[in-house]
C-alpha cells in the first residue's frame, strides 16, 4: 500500500506494518499491525488542532475508561514506552488499541438496519453513554489534565471551540437571524447546568456494532461538556429519520433520562455546533455547507415553536 511517509515512519515506533488508511477526518487513522499480531489504530494528529497536553489527557482518560472494563479505545504504547510521541517534521503520533465492530451507519445516509435493531443499539449507546459518564464522574483526574470545553461559553460564547456559527458567511440574512436566536436560546436554557467529561462526537462512524453491544471510538473532541450533549450529538444526524422519535426515545431510556426538552436543546446545540466547524475547513460551495445550515436553522425552529 501506499501512504505518508510521516505513517511509515510513526508505525516503525510501534514495530507496526500499515494495513490502510481507516479516515481521513481531523487526524490521519491507519489500521496497523503490531509484532504480536494484534491490530492498532495509528493516529497522525492534526498540527494546531489539540496541544500534546490535550492529546495525553486524552489518551489517560481513555486508559482509565478501558481499564475499568468500558468498550473504548485504549492507547497502546510505543517502542519507547511513551504512549504520544513526536515525529522529526514535528507532528505527533499515537496509537490505539483497534476495537470490532461494523460502524452504525455514516452521515447522510438513512439507517437501513430494522427498526427493532436500531432501537436495541441506541438503547445499549444510552447505556455505554450514561457508563461513560458515571465512570468519569468518579475518576481522580492527573495533574495537567487538559481538555477543550463544550460548556456554555464553548458552545455559545463569544468565541465557542468550533467557531462563531452564526456569523457564517454561507448563511442567509433570514438564516443568521434564526441562528442569533438560537444562541439566545441556548445561552439561557444551559446557565448553570451541571458539566462532565463528555465523548462531544457521538456520531455513527463513531459506534461499533458488535451483535448486542456497542463500543465508542474517537475520543479526539472530548472535554467538558453537558452530559446530555452526548445524547443530542448520538441524534443530530437522524433528525430526518422517519423513526427519529422512537431512536431519540430508546437512547434516552438507555441513559436513564426522561427530559426530552433539554435533549432536543443539546441536539440544536450540536447542530449549531457544525455550522461553526465548517467555517475553517469546507469552501462555502461545499454541497454540505447548506445541508448544515438549513438543518440548525429548521432544528432552531422547530425547538423555539
Amino acid at each position: 500500500m501506499t501512504a505518508d511517509p510521516a505513517a511509515w515512519a510513526a508505525a516503525a515506533l510501534w514495530g507496526g506494518r500499515l494495513l490502510r488508511l481507516a479516515a481521513a477526518r481531523e487526524n490521519a487513522v491507519h489500521e496497523m499491525r503490531l509484532p504480536d499480531g494484534r491490530r492498532a489504530a495509528l493516529r497522525l494528529h492534526r498540527p494546531g488542532y489539540q496541544s500534546e497536553a490535550a492529546i495525553r489527557s486524552e489518551l489517560w482518560w481513555c486508559a482509565a475508561l478501558a481499564d475499568r472494563g468500558l468498550p473504548v479505545p485504549a492507547p497502546v504504547a510505543a517502542q519507547t514506552g511513551e504512549v504520544l510521541v513526536r515525529l522529526a517534521e514535528g507532528a505527533m503520533a499515537s496509537a490505539v488499541v483497534w476495537l470490532e465492530g461494523a460502524p452504525l451507519g455514516e452521515a447522510r445516509v438513512a439507517f437501513a438496519q430494522p427498526l427493532p435493531r436500531l432501537l436495541e443499539v441506541h438503547q445499549a449507546m444510552g447505556q455505554l453513554l450514561r457508563q461513560v459518564h458515571q465512570v468519569s464522574a468518579g475518576l481522580v483526574l492527573p495533574e495537567g489534565f487538559t481538555r477543550p470545553r463544550w460548556d456554555r461559553a464553548g458552545l455559545v460564547g463569544e468565541a465557542p471551540f468550533w467557531g462563531r456559527f452564526w456569523d457564517h458567511p454561507a448563511a442567509t440574512e433570514a438564516d443568521r437571524a434564526v441562528l442569533v436566536a438560537a444562541r439566545g436560546l441556548l445561552a439561557e436554557r444551559l446557565r448553570g447546568k451541571a458539566e462532565t467529561l463528555v465523548h462531544a462526537d457521538v456520531l455513527r462512524e463513531n459506534i461499533l456494532v458488535n451483535d448486542h453491544s456497542v463500543s465508542l471510538i474517537d475520543f479526539d473532541d472530548s472535554g467538558w461538556g453537558f452530559a446530555l450533549y452526548d445524547l443530542g450529538t448520538a441524534l443530530a444526524q437522524s433528525l430526518d429519520e422517519p423513526a427519529y422519535g422512537e431512536l431519540r426515545d430508546a437512547l434516552m431510556a438507555g441513559y436513564g433520562t426522561a427530559d426530552t426538552a433539554l435533549v432536543e436543546t443539546m441536539i440544536l446545540a450540536r447542530c449549531c455546533a457544525s455550522v461553526g466547524w465548517m467555517m475553517p475547513r469546507l469552501a462555502p460551495g461545499n454541497p454540505v455547507v447548506p445541508l448544515h445550515i438549513t438543518r440548525a436553522v429548521d432544528w432552531a425552529r422547530h425547538v423555539m415553536r
